[in-house]
C-alpha cells in the first residue's frame, strides 16, 4: 500500500465552499491529432514543423493524445476533487476556412464540456490560447487589423455552439506572448521579431477581445467573460536611479502594455522609451471597445526577473546566483505574486474581481515504483497560495486559482521536455501517473468537501 500525502497546505480564506480551485491546459498542448476530422493547419502546427524553432524538432503530436483519451481524462479531472477545469478550444479543428462549423471539431467540444458538466466539474474556456489559423496568419495574422474581427465571428459561433455548456470565457490567454514572443523576438509562432509588428499585433488582440465580449455576452449570457494576463514581476538589486527606472520599465512592458489598455484607456507612454516609434495604428473608438467591461480577470504569474541598466535607456536582465530555480531557469519568488496583485488593485480602481489563471513550476520529473516525488512543486504552490492569501488580506478580490498544469504537455518552443503537470505523462505509452503534488492537492480538496 502506498504512504499516504499529506494535504497541501492551503490558507482557511481559500478553503471555503465559494472559492474556485481548478487545473488548466490548453489545446495545442495537449490535444494531438493535428490532422483528424477536418482539423486545419494552426501557426503553431507551422512554426514547430520549421527545423530550429522548438526543442529537438518537438511538435504537436503526440501531444497528450487528448483528442483520443479525453474521456478517461475527464474522469482523472473529476477524481482530482476540483470544482473547475480550465481548457481552451483550437480555433483551426472548430471553424472551417470558410468560417463555417466543422462539425466534428465542434462535437469533440460538446461532448467533452457535457461529461465534465455531468461530472460536476465548472467549465473555464480559453476562445484563443496561440492557435491561430494558418490561413489566416497567410493574410498577415494579428498584424492584419481583419483578424480582430475574425475572432469577433468566431467568439460569437462558439458562444451559440457551445451555449449554456460554459461557466465562463477568457477571450485571449497571454496576449504579452502573442505580441511579444510570437512578433517582437520571434521565440514563438508565427516567428516575427520587430517591435513595430509587436505593438501593432497586441493592439489588434485587445480589439479583437473588446469585438468579442458583446458576442458572448449575447449569445451566451448566463457565462462569466474576462480575459487572461501574464504578468511578470521586475525588481534589481542595483543601487541607481537608472537600475530602478530599469525595473519600472520592465513591469511597463510586461504588465502595463496590456493592463493600462485594458482598464485605462490608453498605452503606457513609457513603452515608446523602449521601442521609439512603434506606436500602433490606433483607429477612433479603439479604445473604447478594448476598454469594454469584464467580470473577471486572469492572472498567469511563475517568476521574479532582476533588472538593471544597459546605460542606454533600457533594461537588461542579470540573473540573481544562489536563488531557487525551475526546470526553466525561472526564479522562485511567490512575493512577486502578492506585490503585482497589490499594484494592480493601487493603480486600476475598476480592476474587476481576480482569478489566478495559471501557476506552476517545471521540473524533471521521473517516475520511480509508480511514483513521482515532486517535493519543490508541493512547496512552490503552497509558497503561492500563502503569497496570493496575503493579497487577499489587503483587499484584493482573488475568487479562484487554477494551477498549471494538469498534466505533463508540449511546452511551446521547449517541446516535451519541460513538465509543468501535476500528472505525469509517458509520451511513448500516453500512460498518466499522479505526481505527489497531485495526490496532496486531491487530499486538500477531499478534506475541504467534508
Amino acid at each position: 500500500m502506498s504512504a499516504a500525502i499529506a494535504p497541501l497546505a492551503v490558507p482557511a480564506r481559500f478553503a471555503r465552499p465559494d472559492f474556485v480551485w481548478g487545473v488548466a491546459t490548453a489545446s495545442f498542448q495537449i490535444e494531438g491529432s493535428t490532422r483528424a476530422d477536418g482539423r486545419l493547419t494552426s501557426i503553431w502546427d507551422t512554426f514547430s514543423a520549421t527545423p530550429g524553432k522548438v526543442l529537438h524538432g518537438d511538435t504537436g503530436e503526440p501531444g497528450c493524445d487528448h483528442y483520443r483519451r479525453w474521456e478517461s481524462d475527464v474522469e482523472l479531472i473529476a477524481a482530482l476533487g476540483v470544482d473547475a477545469y480550465r481548457l481552451s478550444i483550437a480555433w483551426p479543428r472548430v471553424l472551417r476556412e470558410d468560417g463555417s462549423l466543422n462539425p466534428a471539431g465542434i462535437g469533440f467540444y460538446q461532448r467533452l464540456l457535457d461529461r465534465l458538466g455531468e461530472r460536476g466539474v465548472q467549465r473555464y474556456v480559453t476562445l484563443y490560447h496561440w492557435d491561430l489559423p494558418q490561413h489566416l496568419q497567410d493574410r498577415g495574422g494579428w498584424l492584419n487589423r481583419e483578424t480582430a474581427y475574425r475572432f469577433a465571428d468566431y467568439a460569437d459561433r462558439m458562444a451559440r455552439a457551445l451555449h449554456g455548456r460554459v461557466s465562463a470565457w477568457m477571450t485571449l490567454n497571454e496576449p504579452w506572448c502573442s505580441a511579444f514572443l510570437g512578433h517582437g523576438n520571434g521565440h514563438h509562432a508565427p516567428g516575427l521579431a520587430e517591435p513595430r509588428f509587436a505593438t501593432q499585433a497586441m493592439h489588434h488582440l485587445l480589439l479583437g477581445h473588446g469585438l468579442a465580449l458583446p458576442a458572448l455576452r449575447a449569445a451566451d449570457p448566463g457565462a462569466a467573460c474576462g480575459i487572461v494576463a501574464n504578468v511578470g514581476r521586475g525588481t534589481t538589486d542595483g543601487a541607481s536611479d537608472a537600475d530602478r527606472d530599469a525595473a519600472h520599465l520592465y513591469e511597463v512592458m510586461h504588465n502595463a502594455w496590456v493592463l493600462d489598455p485594458l482598464f485605462a484607456g490608453r498605452y503606457p507612454a513609457d513603452l515608446q522609451r523602449l521601442w521609439p516609434g512603434s506606436e500602433p495604428l490606433v483607429l477612433d473608438g479603439d479604445m473604447a471597445v478594448i476598454t469594454r467591461p469584464v467580470d473577471f480577470l486572469g492572472i498567469n504569474y511563475y517568476f521574479r526577473s532582476n533588472l538593471r541598466s544597459n546605460g542606454a535607456g533600457r533594461f537588461v536582465d542579470v540573473p540573481l546566483p544562489g536563488v531557487e530555480r525551475t526546470q526553466m531557469g525561472w526564479e522562485v519568488y511567490p512575493q512577486g505574486l502578492e506585490d503585482l496583485l497589490r499594484g494592480f488593485k493601487a493603480a486600476y480602481p475598476n480592476l474587476p474581481p481576480v482569478f489566478i489563471t495559471e501557476n506552476g513550476m517545471a521540473s524533471d520529473d521521473r517516475v520511480a515504483d509508480g511514483r513521482v516525488d515532486d517535493a519543490q512543486r508541493i512547496s512552490y504552490l503552497e509558497r503561492h497560495f500563502a503569497a496570493v492569501a496575503r493579497a487577499a488580506d489587503a483587499g484584493v478580490d482573488v475568487r479562484g486559482y487554477f494551477v498549471w498544469s494538469l498534466m505533463d504537455n508540449f511546452e511551446w518552443a521547449f517541446g516535451y521536455e519541460r513538465r509543468f503537470g501535476l500528472v505525469h505523462v509517458d509520451y511513448a505509452t500516453q500512460q498518466r501517473t499522479l505526481k505527489n503534488s497531485a495526490r496532496a492537492f486531491q487530499a486538500f480538496l477531499a478534506a475541504r468537501s467534508r
